[in-house]
Protein backbone atom coordinates (compact mmCIF):
# COMPACT_ATOMS: atom_id res chain seq x y z
CA UNK A 1 0.00 0.00 0.00
CA UNK A 2 1.20 3.67 -0.68
CA UNK A 3 2.94 5.86 2.08
CA UNK A 4 3.11 9.61 1.94
CA UNK A 5 5.03 11.53 4.19
CA UNK A 6 3.77 10.35 7.69
CA UNK A 7 -0.09 9.38 6.18
CA UNK A 8 -0.17 5.06 5.09
CA UNK A 9 -2.56 3.52 3.60
CA UNK A 10 -3.54 0.15 4.87
CA UNK A 11 -6.16 -2.35 4.63
CA UNK A 12 -8.42 -2.34 7.48
CA UNK A 13 -7.89 -5.07 10.20
CA UNK A 14 -10.69 -6.24 12.65
CA UNK A 15 -8.52 -4.10 15.22
CA UNK A 16 -9.12 -0.86 13.70
CA UNK A 17 -13.37 -1.39 14.13
CA UNK A 18 -13.43 1.19 16.84
CA UNK A 19 -11.45 3.64 15.77
CA UNK A 20 -13.00 3.79 12.28
CA UNK A 21 -16.09 4.32 13.54
CA UNK A 22 -14.93 6.85 15.31
CA UNK A 23 -13.30 8.90 12.38
CA UNK A 24 -16.75 8.04 10.55
CA UNK A 25 -19.02 9.55 13.08
CA UNK A 26 -16.57 12.72 13.81
CA UNK A 27 -16.30 13.17 9.86
CA UNK A 28 -20.20 13.17 8.88
CA UNK A 29 -21.35 15.07 12.48
CA UNK A 30 -20.70 18.16 10.34
CA UNK A 31 -24.23 17.38 8.19
CA UNK A 32 -26.18 16.59 11.27
CA UNK A 33 -26.90 20.60 11.27
CA UNK A 34 -28.55 20.37 7.43
CA UNK A 35 -30.34 17.15 7.89
CA UNK A 36 -33.47 16.96 9.77
CA UNK A 37 -32.94 15.12 12.58
CA UNK A 38 -35.36 12.11 10.76
CA UNK A 39 -32.58 11.71 8.23
CA UNK A 40 -29.88 12.47 10.30
CA UNK A 41 -30.43 9.08 12.85
CA UNK A 42 -31.10 7.14 9.98
CA UNK A 43 -28.17 7.94 7.99
CA UNK A 44 -25.59 7.40 11.47
CA UNK A 45 -27.57 4.26 12.31
CA UNK A 46 -26.07 4.05 8.65
CA UNK A 47 -22.40 4.62 8.94
CA UNK A 48 -22.42 2.63 12.35
CA UNK A 49 -23.84 -0.64 10.58
CA UNK A 50 -21.46 -0.33 7.93
CA UNK A 51 -18.46 -0.57 9.93
CA UNK A 52 -19.89 -4.42 10.90
CA UNK A 53 -21.28 -4.94 7.00
CA UNK A 54 -20.03 -7.57 4.94
CA UNK A 55 -20.96 -6.07 1.86
CA UNK A 56 -17.45 -4.31 1.20
CA UNK A 57 -14.60 -5.92 -0.90
CA UNK A 58 -12.36 -3.71 0.87
CA UNK A 59 -11.76 -1.74 3.61
CA UNK A 60 -8.88 0.82 3.62
CA UNK A 61 -7.70 2.93 6.49
CA UNK A 62 -5.27 6.03 6.83
CA UNK A 63 -3.13 6.31 9.85
CA UNK A 64 -1.13 8.93 10.80
CA UNK A 65 1.72 8.16 13.50
CA UNK A 66 -0.16 5.04 14.33
CA UNK A 67 -3.55 6.42 14.48
CA UNK A 68 -6.51 5.75 12.08
CA UNK A 69 -7.90 9.24 11.00
CA UNK A 70 -9.66 8.22 7.56
CA UNK A 71 -10.95 5.03 6.04
CA UNK A 72 -13.02 4.08 3.26
CA UNK A 73 -15.11 1.14 1.80
CA UNK A 74 -14.84 -0.35 -1.78
CA UNK A 75 -17.75 -2.47 -3.10
CA UNK A 76 -18.17 -4.39 -6.21
CA UNK A 77 -21.61 -3.30 -7.77
CA UNK A 78 -24.22 -1.37 -7.12
CA UNK A 79 -26.14 -4.21 -5.08
CA UNK A 80 -23.27 -4.61 -2.62
CA UNK A 81 -23.07 -1.10 -2.15
CA UNK A 82 -26.98 -0.35 -1.87
CA UNK A 83 -28.83 -3.25 -2.33
CA UNK A 84 -29.83 -1.58 -5.48
CA UNK A 85 -29.46 -4.00 -8.61
CA UNK A 86 -31.18 -2.11 -10.91
CA UNK A 87 -28.59 0.81 -10.72
CA UNK A 88 -26.77 -1.53 -13.09
CA UNK A 89 -23.29 -0.78 -11.81
CA UNK A 90 -21.08 -3.51 -12.61
CA UNK A 91 -17.59 -2.16 -10.86
CA UNK A 92 -15.81 -0.90 -7.93
CA UNK A 93 -17.96 2.22 -5.92
CA UNK A 94 -16.27 3.76 -3.15
CA UNK A 95 -18.75 4.49 -0.06
CA UNK A 96 -18.30 6.36 3.73
CA UNK A 97 -14.64 8.31 2.41
CA UNK A 98 -14.11 9.80 6.04
CA UNK A 99 -10.79 11.75 7.52
CA UNK A 100 -10.92 13.30 10.72
CA UNK A 101 -11.41 16.86 10.63
CA UNK A 102 -8.43 17.16 12.80
CA UNK A 103 -6.47 16.71 9.61
CA UNK A 104 -8.15 17.48 6.77
CA UNK A 105 -6.72 19.45 3.90
CA UNK A 106 -3.67 17.06 4.31
CA UNK A 107 -4.39 15.08 0.85
CA UNK A 108 -5.47 11.91 3.27
CA UNK A 109 -9.21 11.75 0.56
CA UNK A 110 -6.84 12.06 -2.27
CA UNK A 111 -4.42 9.34 -1.06
CA UNK A 112 -7.67 6.75 -0.14
CA UNK A 113 -9.07 7.58 -3.58
CA UNK A 114 -6.24 6.99 -5.30
CA UNK A 115 -6.06 3.14 -3.32
CA UNK A 116 -9.42 2.55 -4.26
CA UNK A 117 -8.53 3.27 -7.60
CA UNK A 118 -5.24 0.77 -7.62
CA UNK A 119 -7.53 -1.99 -6.10
CA UNK A 120 -10.14 -1.62 -8.93
CA UNK A 121 -7.49 -1.57 -11.14
CA UNK A 122 -5.89 -4.65 -9.72
CA UNK A 123 -9.61 -6.19 -9.91
CA UNK A 124 -9.52 -5.63 -13.71
CA UNK A 125 -11.80 -2.76 -13.61
CA UNK A 126 -12.47 0.09 -15.83
CA UNK A 127 -14.46 2.77 -13.85
CA UNK A 128 -14.60 3.67 -10.17
CA UNK A 129 -18.24 5.32 -9.03
CA UNK A 130 -19.24 7.31 -5.92
CA UNK A 131 -22.54 8.96 -4.90
CA UNK A 132 -22.78 11.92 -3.33
CA UNK A 133 -25.34 14.88 -2.69
CA UNK A 134 -25.08 18.80 -2.78
CA UNK A 135 -24.37 18.99 0.89
CA UNK A 136 -20.84 17.65 0.66
CA UNK A 137 -19.62 20.42 -1.58
CA UNK A 138 -16.16 20.27 -0.63
CA UNK A 139 -16.12 16.38 -1.56
CA UNK A 140 -17.52 17.48 -4.95
CA UNK A 141 -15.16 19.90 -5.73
CA UNK A 142 -12.14 17.07 -4.60
CA UNK A 143 -14.28 14.48 -6.61
CA UNK A 144 -14.03 16.52 -9.63
CA UNK A 145 -10.49 17.79 -9.45
CA UNK A 146 -9.65 14.27 -9.41
CA UNK A 147 -11.17 13.32 -12.62
CA UNK A 148 -14.48 12.09 -11.45
CA UNK A 149 -17.13 13.29 -13.96
CA UNK A 150 -21.14 13.40 -13.20
CA UNK A 151 -22.47 9.76 -14.48
CA UNK A 152 -26.23 11.49 -14.66
CA UNK A 153 -27.71 7.05 -15.49
CA UNK A 154 -26.39 6.15 -12.16
CA UNK A 155 -28.32 8.79 -10.19
CA UNK A 156 -30.83 7.63 -7.48
CA UNK A 157 -32.84 9.89 -4.71
CA UNK A 158 -33.08 9.19 -1.30
CA UNK A 159 -36.81 11.09 -0.27
CA UNK A 160 -36.45 14.36 -1.84
CA UNK A 161 -32.65 14.52 -1.99
CA UNK A 162 -30.73 13.58 -6.05
CA UNK A 163 -28.32 11.71 -4.91
CA UNK A 164 -25.55 12.12 -7.68
CA UNK A 165 -23.24 9.73 -9.02
CA UNK A 166 -19.43 10.35 -10.73
CA UNK A 167 -17.32 7.82 -12.33
CA UNK A 168 -13.78 8.07 -13.42
CA UNK A 169 -12.20 5.89 -16.35
CA UNK A 170 -9.65 4.03 -14.84
CA UNK A 171 -6.97 3.73 -17.29
CA UNK A 172 -7.24 7.73 -18.28
CA UNK A 173 -7.07 8.45 -14.72
CA UNK A 174 -4.23 11.35 -13.93
CA UNK A 175 -5.19 10.62 -10.36
CA UNK A 176 -3.40 7.36 -10.32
Amino acid sequence: MGKSDEIWIRDATELDREAILEVMLEAYEQYRPVLPSARWEPYRESIRASVDGEGPAARLVAELAGKVVGSVQLFLSSEAAYGMPELGIQSPIIRFLSVSPAVRGRGIATLLIQESARCSLALGAATLHLHTSDMMESAVRLYERLGFERAFDKDMRNGDTLVKSYRIHLKEAALL
